[in-house]
């Protein structure tokens, strides 16, 4: 393989104009890797958009089948890169193995996953309503409705997943399946990583002669603003903090013309423990939870954070068996210095409020994260107090006790915005859980049964989104092929010759899609 070059990439070419020079990390050892990577200049930053913007047009013309070629070349591509690859990736983040091959399997299986979403075609939402030119007072013209892509994505790349919600993660993905071009802005902390994955795009793009500028990707801490606000970009799909993507969506609606921004940002993610599952099966869940809560170094959008249950002597029993299992989990190695500082500070956070306590853990020592378990008076939930909403990115869960089904419902109305909630129970008081639901499903994007909510599978009915502040937009999801609504909008061809029209709306049906026609969903040709 060779060797790294640090260098931007631009409309199919590499440029390193600039003169501020970043060097990734070891995560293990915190020593500088040996590649410099040239931050892009403002100019670069506007190659890039611009690269993007020329490739638009050629790239959303193509066929469906076309773009679902590249998108399994790109998958092909990342299947293909060595255990030198996979060497690379632990070297900057700090995750297992095991970890990183699985993660690129989602990655390219994510590609592969949106190139049948392609050649389904549901994606085009066809619907025709035919002339009526008979019809009183007023005749009907011949109306027809499609989805286009947007326009060029500037994507963020997220710190805890450096394949599957990075470079070749779920926005990018999404974005090129909507004919979208994409300016990737790599994360800071695996840089050297998002170069390999950058080149297998770019391979492939060239193996499947797509245009030069349908991917562009910028190194550098300060270019963000630069992209987010260049006039040519057309949205943004990010993964990161509450705080970043706060400040991109600020910076994108500041703008001439403001654009959508797709932020997935905080959430602490429920857990409802009910008294009947306690009873049954109480150390099973604690164990369960605890390997779902230090999965990671608890570095997952997903961690339970939060764990609520009723009062009895079942919940008194079952913290103590968390408590205990929380304080004998290993010290692990978070992906960054930065993140174990924000670990930590959240974590003294929570210790100096005086309505929460602290229940098991050891002292933060060293250079890695210990697994902490908290106490907090559920007046903190009900009064809607701020402290308990924050997420602490990191192998950390709070536990929560209510007094009745009543003081429940209420503590589950002061909750903002969450990706997941889970319900543990048993079948009886499931069937009568339709007023939690009713509440959670308000407040979610995923409710769980009898699960936990730190994996999230890779397909079609997946929502990985949530009312504000887990995402910005509760209307999408960053995970499965309903992804690529984000970056798609629907026109409206009005009295169009048949040869003017998209293909999906053809009179022929040349695409062989179901389509709502005259308010019937059929495959006939017109």
């Amino acid at each position: 393989m060779p060797e790294l070059s640090g260098h931007n990439f631009i409309a199919g070419g590499r440029r390193a104009a600039g003169t501020v020079t970043l060097y990734s990390v070891d995560a293990t050892t915190g020593e500088s890797l040996p590649t410099a990577f040239k931050q892009a200049t403002i100019e670069e930053v506007e190659a890039a958009a611009t690269a993007a913007h020329q490739a638009y047009p050629i790239y959303r013309h193509l066929p469906s089948e076309r773009r679902a070629q590249f998108l399994e070349t790109i998958a092909a591509e990342l299947d293909a890169l060595g255990e030198d690859f996979i060497s690379l990736v632990c070297q900057e983040t700090a995750l297992p193995a095991a970890r990183i091959q699985g993660e690129r399997a989602r990655t390219s299986g994510q590609m592969r996953l949106f190139a049948q979403a392609l050649r389904r075609g549901d994606f085009h939402g066809a619907r025709i309503d035919l002339p009526m030119p008979e019809r009183k007072p007023l005749p009907r013209g011949d109306l027809r409705q499609c989805q286009m892509g947007v326009g060029p994505v500037a994507v963020f790349g997220a710190s805890n997943f450096p394949l599957a919600f990075s470079t070749a993660g779920g926005d990018t993905a999404a974005a090129l399946a909507a004919g979208c071009p994409v300016v990737f802005k790599a994360h800071s902390g695996h840089m050297a990583t998002a170069e390999r994955v950058a080149e297998a795009i770019i391979r492939a793009a060239e193996k499947t002669a797509m245009p030069a500028g349908v991917f562009n990707m910028i190194f550098g801490a300060g270019v963000g603003e630069a992209l987010v606000k260049h006039p040519l970009i057309q949205a943004v799909g990010f993964t990161g903090s509450l705080k970043g993507g706060r400040a991109l969506c600020d910076m994108a609606a500041a703008r001439p013309q403001p654009i959508p921004v797709f932020a997935e940002m905080s959430s602490i993610n429920p857990v409802l423990v009910l008294p009947e599952a306690l009873q049954v099966r109480g150390p099973r869940i604690a164990a369960e939870l605890a390997a779902s809560v230090v999965m990671g170094a608890g570095q997952f959008c997903t961690n339970p954070g939060l764990v609520i249950g009723i009062r009895s002597p079942a919940f008194t029993d079952f913290v103590q068996v968390l408590g205990a299992l929380i304080a004998d989990q290993p010290a692990q190695t978070m992906l960054n210095a930065g993140g174990l500082r924000s670990y930590v500070q959240g974590c003294e956070t929570l210790l100096a409020h005086p309505q929460i306590t602290h229940l098991a853990g050891q002292a933060q020592q060293g250079n890695q994260a210990r697994a902490q378990l908290f106490q907090a008076d559920v007046s903190l939930l009900l009064n809607g107090n701020e402290l308990l909403q924050e997420e602490i990115f990191g192998p950390a869960t709070v536990v929560v006790e209510v007094a009745d089904r009543a003081e429940l419902l209420a503590a589950l109305q002061g909750l903002r915005g969450q990706l997941t909630a889970t319900l543990l129970g048993e079948a009886a008081e499931l069937e009568q859980a339709h007023d939690l639901v009713a509440t959670l499903e308000q407040k979610v994007g995923r409710v769980l049964i009898n699960g936990y909510p730190t994996g999230v599978e890779v397909c079609d009915a997946m929502v990985h989104g949530g009312p504000w502040p887990a995402t910005s937009d509760a209307r999408g999801t960053s995970v499965g092929t309903l992804a690529i609504e984000r970056f798609l909008r629907p026109v409206c061809y009005q009295n169009f010759p048949d040869a003017l029209l998209p293909e999906a709306l053809k009179n022929s049906n040349p695409l062989g899609l179901t389509r709502l026609v005259n308010g019937e969903k059929t495959a006939q040709a017109l």
